[in-house]
């Protein structure tokens, strides 16, 4: 028998929970059933499958991401903004590595164009204002800095920088101050 007060989001912010538990790749509607101490059937009337749960924590770490970007870029300008888009980043995947591997989920087109990723987008564009850069630049610029926090923190959870020294905040001082360098120096074409 399904216990009452089962809703989407509430399954949703459950699925998102046992990520950042136990992994993103192993969020299955069993899991979350056994979470609630249901059957799987009874999260069909608020779930259509996996995929669509996956997809919906991939959309509410989007949500979160972009919320926690806006406020902290809120008043800040250049290498401080960027060291703050940057420190989201790198702070939410420490503190919600399933979201933050479900941040990363492949969305089709219809539901991505719907999420919070232009938002990021945007908040990028925003700080990139500040470095005066025009299109396509700002473009590459937006595609340079996702591939960097994206690739760093990726690499820093999975303990690829665990072996030697500096220590990490070491670095990535390091990496944001080659960023603020390169942005302030783009190269022309």
């Amino acid at each position: 028998m399904a216990r009452a007060g089962l809703t989407t989001e509430r399954l949703t912010r459950a699925g998102a929970e046992l990520a950042d538990e136990v992994g993103f790749d192993r969020v299955t509607l069993s899991a979350l059933a056994r979470r609630f101490d249901v059957t799987v059937a009874s999260l069909y009337s608020h779930l259509k499958n996996s995929q669509d749960l996956r997809t919906r924590i991939a959309l509410l770490a989007l949500d979160e991401l972009a919320v926690r970007a806006a406020d902290a870029l809120a008043g800040r300008a250049g290498r401080d903004a960027l060291a703050a888009l940057g420190g989201v980043y790198r702070d939410y995947a420490r503190e919600h590595p399933g979201r933050w591997a479900a941040a990363q989920l492949r969305l089709d087109p219809a539901t991505a164009a719907a999420s919070a990723g232009g938002r990021h987008a945007e908040l990028t564009r925003a700080i990139l204002r500040g470095y005066r850069l025009s299109e396509p630049d700002q473009t590459h610029a937006v595609r340079l800095l996702g591939s960097v926090f994206h690739g760093y923190v990726s690499l820093e959870l999975g303990g690829g920088f665990s072996h030697s020294a500096p220590d990490t905040a070491q670095t990535w001082v390091r990496v944001l101050d080659a960023l603020d360098a390169l942005l302030r120096n783009w190269p022309a074409p």
